[in-house]
């Protein structure tokens, strides 16, 4: 079930310009819908894609705002290769920055300060403000320790006062948020919610894979590493130059239209990121997600649905899912699409699955399996080690997960992918199971090539029920919540 729905040419630009036809978001959702009517209540799930395509050849997008966070912790120092990488990499961001952009340098210890510009808002991006800013960077010293809530924060407030729709934050540290406790990392999170995105990078050997993905899932960026220091600037030019792509900076995904005694579990992010998506405060059944340019998203939603009362062998509406675009975008929104719910006594249909609701859930069980791994190795638990990491090259050789597979392999040696047969290295770098973890959170696309494009498939069309209005999948014979005919042939 999905459709295409060209940018409406006659709606103006948020920016007062015109809108650019040539932006299509698209809608598609993959389910198994068969489910046994006397289980009582069931998990329903579907994985819901959404696709932004024509953003490469669209007018301008929004412009950014950038602060940059440069860990300057002493063991940044240590080797120095670290921290000489690690400025080359900033300077190379701030030239990749078109002029007019917004941006703020920070230097990061057990502190935050602004190192460009010192003690003021934003500086504007032009020769000018580059080449200080570059001068900055070089002048910076590795002396303090590691509290991240501190630089979270300042990048909120130097971020607050900016209007621009993209509002992002490059983090890089080598550390642990040893001194945490002087603004603890979760009432931040908190606070920067909704404010910007930040993605989060580790380098060296001692970061923390779990407080980078804590950042990065909590404001909706991504969480990674690079092994050798002088990847760095490659990884950040390559980061940048996507999010400089961006054209849309924000789309709200909604599951409204529940059926009666169905009930929203989750919704969760699954590619091309894996992780929890926050309902927003006021609005329980929305989740906005941020930024896109040319690019597909995933998500995994469940629901709770109870057969009592309900009719069988037919399509029942469960929810109804949407996408939301901000007022003023200039793209019109995909139509609706249903989640349908279809009872039946009939085990072979019930037995059936989705290949990507399958996908979906091999890499949350995958993701359990690294994260269960890593503490059992951290414990000494040693042969539950050796049988987690083995499960995990078995789910990652059925998710076709390349990166995965070869971070494993430098933990266990892999005897038969497709059973999981492997041996436990004699000598690991912990720095690997960290490595491992993030690696997790990048997940493959799954059975098909895109978000399919075209009209909707037989039974995804939403028809008003005659008598009471509530709408209803087009092949429905009666309507699941007065009983009227729907006028569907059986």
């Amino acid at each position: 079930m999905n459709t295409t729905n060209p940018a409406n040419p006659d709606r103006p630009r948020g920016d007062g310009g015109a809108a650019d036809p040539a932006i299509v978001v698209d809608l598609a959702v993959s389910q198994q819908k068969y489910l046994p009517a006397d289980g009582g209540t069931q998990e329903l799930h579907a994985v819901v894609t959404v696709r932004v395509s024509g953003a490469a050849g669209a007018a301008p997008g929004p412009a950014l705002a950038e602060v940059l966070v440069v860990d300057c912790s002493s063991s940044m120092d240590r080797p120095p290769e670290k921290f000489r990488e690690a400025r080359k990499a900033a300077v190379a961001v701030l030239q990749l920055l078109p002029d007019g952009t917004p941006f703020t340098v920070v230097a990061g210890t057990h502190e935050a300060a602004a190192a460009y510009p010192p003690g003021g808002a934003m500086a504007v991006a032009d020769d000018a403000t580059r080449a200080a800013a570059t001068a900055a960077v070089h002048e910076l010293v590795a002396a303090g320790g590691t509290c991240l809530g501190r630089w979270l924060d300042l990048a909120r407030r130097e971020l607050a006062a900016q209007s621009t729709p993209i509002r992002h934050t490059l983090l890089l540290t080598d550390g642990r948020d040893e001194h945490g406790h002087f603004l603890p990392l979760a009432g931040v999170l908190a606070d920067c919610a909704g404010q910007f995105v930040c993605d989060a990078w580790g380098i060296g050997t001692d970061w923390d894979a779990r407080l980078l993905l804590e950042v990065a899932r909590a404001l909706h960026g991504g969480a990674d590493a690079v092994r050798v220091e002088s990847d760095l600037t490659e990884r950040y030019e390559r980061l940048v130059g996507a999010l400089l792509a961006k054209t849309v900076p924000e789309l709200t995904l909604t599951v409204g239209a529940l059926a009666p005694g169905a009930h929203l579990r989750y919704v969760k992010q699954t590619f091309p990121h894996e992780g929890p998506m926050t309902p927003e405060p006021d609005e329980p059944h929305a989740y906005v997600t941020r930024a896109w340019g040319e690019e597909l998203r995933r998500f995994h939603v469940c629901l709770a649905v109870d057969p009592e009362g309900e009719r069988r062998d037919q399509d029942l509406l469960a929810a109804e899912v949407a996408v939301r675009l901000p007022a003023g975008s200039g793209v019109a929104p995909p139509a609706p699409q249903p989640l349908v719910v279809h009872w039946t006594d009939d085990p072979a249909l019930s037995g059936l699955t989705d290949g990507q609701v399958v996908h979906a859930q091999v890499w949350e069980e995958l993701g359990t399996a690294v994260a269960d791994a890593t503490d059992a190795h951290h414990r000494g638990q040693l042969d539950r080690a050796e049988a987690l990491l083995g499960r995990a090259v078995a789910l990652a050789q059925r998710a076709g997960a390349r990166r995965l597979l070869s971070e494993l392999a430098r933990l266990v040696e892999i005897h038969d992918a497709d059973t999981g047969r492997v041996t436990l290295r004699a000598h690991v770098d912990p720095v690997d199971f960290q490595h491992l973890m993030t690696a997790s959170s990048h997940t493959t696309h799954g059975p098909d090539g895109s978000a399919p494009a075209g009209p909707p498939r037989q039974g995804g069309e939403l028809v008003p029920c005659p008598e009471c209005h509530r709408r209803y999948p087009a092949r429905s014979r009666f309507c699941g919540n007065c009983g009227a005919a729907m006028g569907a042939s059986s």
